[in-house]
């Protein structure tokens, strides 16, 4: 790997920053991911003495094979070990680090008025009461429990607990419609189900519980034998002031499963012996839709997702003892599991659950948060920063922001005009940004900068993480060396890495090994630049081939985006009778910004200007707003149909606000302008 060069995009870190940093230069960096794929038993023996086990492991740290054509894909990690990830977060810190009284979370609400501060000791008492009920319930070592919870602290007591007795859990997004929540309970084959009577999401009330009933409904059609308890929180009822507006919700109940969470914790006991597991033992299963068919049950287990989510948590955001850190995403996805419970927990920080949106009661609300409890590390999505951009500085202005040492990124590429923004008026030029490339199945960062030691170049994973062995790919599955833009995969595994899809391992094998026998294949494409920098360009189906030209949609909503006028912008293929694919643009613009035939020319001449002319698009359209999941990504798939003017967009439960496809639809381009 080349040192990279001095360039004017470089962003280097401050000599503060690197004083006290575990990895606090760029050849620490280079050393330690050296060891870490020249000898990796000797560099992952380290991160596993850190932590507790019943049994050490007696064989090889790593075994795998990632060949489809010399038999099955497997990877193994600390096989022969047995431990509990809940005693390694929770119990160790108690009792062994003398941290109980440390606080694990503050916990804030959708309101302001509601917060809640948790220490490692109280957190400890909430898991082993509620592994009991569960225990009472009849789950057992190896069942499966769905959660459809917000943001709230039973999400964490109900998963940690579930850890606690080597019970499976599978959380859903409680955006999710009763559609998706009945497919995910039905493929993890869960006994209990989690949830809430209900919650508000800004000033939007949420019937939780009806939403979960019309969901077992359907499992009950599907499947004869299905979920037969339902724990439910009171969590609408004890957030409303005073009771008001209860009667505004009205929870069904069906005495006969359900089972309120306060009156079953009640007699609950507070201690709850873990049960100790085998290594390779399932931690979780977390459904990721993929681009078609039905949801994909990735599955993680125990110690190697310890291990991977621990370092990755320690090392990329470079935690110390008395850092406050902050994750905004749902623990319904994989980042709220990696880096809002499990690696900040194994390391003993101190975080901040959010259940808010960002723009409620006010848009200033990140940056209040930020101020309330002195923030050191905050980790967002660039839709989140795209999004609190329209509102301008002045929101930034009313807070103090001078706790923040290091910010972060994570669910897209950032295109360099919200980095810029995030760098200058959240950073306030002095904290670096950790562009974090990683996925569901990854479990845990892979490419990403690593805040002291990787100098910046705006929009750029930078280079990967220890034990990550990338490599860039042809069409042919041919490798290619220096600077290079293809398929991005990974020749060897790491710990944390997927073992396989929830009984469908052949769908494992087909979906990331088979294309390419020897590599994982992430399914997004890359570009390797002279420094050996990666640049994420996004899924390989939303790269173009323009005339021979391979073109990255990401570069090009890059190049929109900087128009003063667009906010925010998505671009898609659409067929071309003599260059194969053609650019079909869609653009949010700003308030102030009007869409008329000058703002086209003007967008064409940017991208020109900023690709070439092989990328200029054949057609723009104006979107007032883009069809995205609950998690707040562009279904690029819809926008496809749109650009073709197909109809048929097969499923949209996952969809925030599916009016959004009529007004598209309504509004497109029939001839190039």
């Amino acid at each position: 790997m080349v040192v990279p060069e001095s360039q004017d995009k470089m962003y280097y870190p401050s000599c503060d920053l690197q004083r006290d940093a575990h990895v606090p230069d760029l050849n620490s960096y280079l050393e330690l991911y050296r060891k870490s794929l020249e000898n990796p038993e000797a560099f992952w023996k380290e991160v596993a003495d850190e932590f507790f086990w019943k049994k050490p492991t007696t064989g090889p740290m790593l075994q795998y094979n990632f060949d489809v054509t010399k038999g099955n894909v497997y990877v193994t990690c600390m096989e022969g070990a047995k431990t509990n990830m809940c005693y390694n977060v929770l119990d160790r810190h108690v009792k062994e680090r003398n941290l109980g009284e440390k606080v694990a979370y503050y916990w804030e609400g959708n309101s302001p008025d509601h917060h809640m501060t948790i220490t490692y000791s109280q957190l400890l008492s909430h898991v082993c009461r509620c592994a009991n009920v569960l225990k009472q319930m009849g789950v057992k070592k190896g069942d499966r429990v769905s959660i459809y919870l917000p943001m709230i602290p039973e999400l964490v007591y109900t998963m940690l607990a579930c850890a606690r007795i080597g019970a499976v859990h599978s959380t859903v997004f409680a955006g999710f419609s009763s559609e998706s929540l009945c497919d995910r309970i039905i493929d993890a084959q869960c006994s209990v189900l989690v949830t809430a009577d209900g919650v508000y999401r800004g000033e939007k009330l949420i019937n939780l519980k009806q939403i979960a009933d019309k969901a077992l409904e359907k499992c009950r059609e599907k499947v004869s034998s299905s979920v037969i308890k339902c724990l439910v929180v009171k969590n609408y009822a004890l957030r409303t002031k005073n009771g008001a507006a209860c009667n505004k919700l009205q929870t069904p109940w069906d005495s006969d499963s359900d089972v309120w969470w306060d009156e079953a914790m009640t007699d609950a006991p507070e201690e709850c012996e873990p049960e100790w597991m085998n290594a390779e033992d399932p931690l979780f299963i977390l459904h990721t839709s993929g681009s078609t068919g039905k949801p994909k049950g990735v599955l993680h287990t125990v110690a190697g997702y310890l291990l991977y989510t621990s370092l990755t948590f320690k090392y990329v955001f470079d935690h110390h003892h008395d850092d406050v850190y902050w994750c905004t995403a749902d623990i319904g996805w994989i980042t709220g599991h990696s880096y809002i419970i499990y690696g900040p927990l194994a390391n003993g920080a101190t975080g901040v659950l959010f259940e808010g949106i960002p723009v409620h009661p006010h848009v200033g609300r990140f940056w209040e948060i930020i101020e309330k409890y002195q923030v050191t590390k905050f980790y967002t999505a660039p839709t989140a920063i795209r999004l609190l951009m329209k509102y301008g500085q002045e929101p930034l202005q009313k807070y103090d922001l001078s706790s923040l040492k290091i910010i972060g990124t994570v669910g897209e590429p950032i295109n360099p005009e919200a980095w810029q923004w995030y760098y200058k008026m959240v950073g306030q030029s002095r904290c670096p940004i950790v562009d974090t490339f990683w996925q569901t199945e990854t479990g845990g960062h892979v490419v990403t900068p690593l805040p002291a030691a990787t100098p910046l170049k705006p929009g750029s994973a930078t280079l990967p993480f220890f034990g990550v062995e990338p490599a860039v790919l042809n069409e042919h599955g041919e490798e290619l060396e220096g600077e290079a833009e293809g398929y991005l995969v990974f020749k060897r595994p790491w710990p944390g890495i997927m073992r396989t899809l929830y009984k469908n391992h052949e769908r494992f094998e087909n979906t990331y090994f088979k294309k390419f026998p020897g590599f994982y294949v992430t399914g997004d494409g890359c570009r390797r630049d002279k420094d050996g920098y990666y640049w994420i360009t996004g899924r390989i189906d939303d790269m173009l081939n323009v005339s021979g030209h391979l073109l990255s949609t990401a570069e090009v909503e890059a190049a929109l985006t900087e128009h003063p006028g667009v906010v925010e912008a998505a671009v898609v293929s659409r067929p071309h009778q003599v260059k194969g694919e053609s650019l079909y643009c869609f653009v949010s613009l700003r308030d102030s910004g009007e869409f008329n035939l000058t703002m086209v020319q003007e967008l064409k001449k940017l991208v020109r200007e900023k690709i070439g002319p092989i990328a200029t698009p054949d057609f723009i359209q104006n979107a007032p707003a883009l069809p995205k999941t609950r998690s707040g990504k562009i279904m690029r798939r819809i926008l496809r149909q749109i650009a073709c003017n197909n109809r048929d967009l097969g499923d949209l439960s996952t969809l925030a606000d599916p009016k959004v496809v009529e007004l598209l639809f309504s509004q497109r381009c029939e001839a190039a302008p």
